[in-house]
């Protein structure tokens, strides 16, 4: 029987998806889904306060990763007790989560079978799919892969089906970060595109920007989203304003007109895998209310309060 340690929260729940969550026996402290999983022991915890602001978490950040440090303690006494054979990690961000560099660390003083090192690095959507079919095979579970991902590409066909009917599509500012401003990246812009928005900042693929206020200001957005990384709804809400106490906030076209939203980014867009699905439902709901409605209102994303509903 494999004995699994998953230490970043997307592969744990691919690995669930999978219908393997009985072979997990360790998570990392970022894993919570689905809750189930929140009995396993933790593996690994933040050298930074994730509680502080989006400024203070920079500034810890950029100080931990130039002395060349990690951003996170691997307990390597408890995986040696656990006994893994496998262990899933990633090499895609050393901030986002636990890296491949960070178990290697933990587990060079190993002199005994060492467990197999699954690293996952998915930059963009097809990454993401690669890497389910990747943790599928590592699993010996094939075919329950390509039956994940059937289902979760026909609820994508589904979306992209209607959206290319429609005649309009906004302009879209996805806020990853909200002090100092980034932009997202990765996988979000194709989902925008998905969604039938026209994404104004951060490439499908690449890693997410730093954007400036003007710049924000500049492009002047139809809709802007603020999903920073790791934040659910509420955190992002009391981070907000450090945007809407800036003078320009009232003139901009998407506070004007009501179409700015705050989502829980933590458990949706920035986790890539298979809830993917459900942040272009998200975003579909955002951009085009008058066609999708899903049901992820109040859980998933809400209007910024303040703010005209829609025309």
């Amino acid at each position: 029987m494999q004995r699994v340690v998953s230490l970043i929260a997307s592969s744990t729940e691919i690995v669930c998806a999978l219908g393997c969550e009985d072979r997990l026996v360790g998570r990392s402290h970022e894993c919570d889904y689905p809750p189930s999983v929140r009995r396993l022991p933790v593996c690994t915890a933040p050298l930074i306060d994730p509680s502080a602001s989006s400024a203070e978490i920079d500034r810890q950040v950029k100080t931990v990763l130039r002395d060349a440090l990690s951003v996170y303690r691997v307990d390597g006494d408890l995986l040696r007790e656990l006994r893994p054979n496998v262990v899933i990690t990633q090499s895609q961000c050393d901030v986002c989560a636990v890296s491949l560099k960070d178990v290697e660390a933990a587990l060079c003083a190993w002199i005994d079978a060492r467990p197999r090192l699954v690293s996952l690095e998915p930059n963009a959507l097809a990454d993401v799919w690669r890497d389910i079919h990747h943790v599928a095979e590592v699993l010996g579970e094939p075919e329950r892969g390509r039956t994940l991902m059937d289902r979760l590409q026909g609820r994508i066909a589904a979306v992209a089906d209607r959206v290319a009917a429609l005649p309009d599509r906004p302009t879209v500012a996805c806020v990853e970060w909200i002090d100092p401003l980034m932009a997202a990246g990765n996988w979000v812009p194709e989902l925008v595109a998905l969604a039938g928005g026209e994404n104004l900042f951060g490439e499908a693929g690449k890693h997410s920007p730093w954007m400036t206020w003007e710049q924000l200001v500049t492009r002047d957005p139809d809709v802007i989203i603020i999903l920073p990384c790791g934040f659910d709804i509420e955190r992002s809400r009391q981070e907000l304003p450090v945007l809407s106490e800036q003078p320009e906030w009232p003139a901009l076209r998407a506070v004007r007109n009501g179409h700015v939203y705050l989502t829980d980014g933590n458990q949706y867009f920035n986790r890539p895998g298979p809830r993917l699905v459900e942040s272009l439902e998200i975003l579909a709901e955002l951009l085009h209310p008058d066609v999708f409605c899903f049901g992820h209102e109040g859980t998933g994303w809400e209007r910024v309060a303040g703010v005209a509903a829609w025309a």
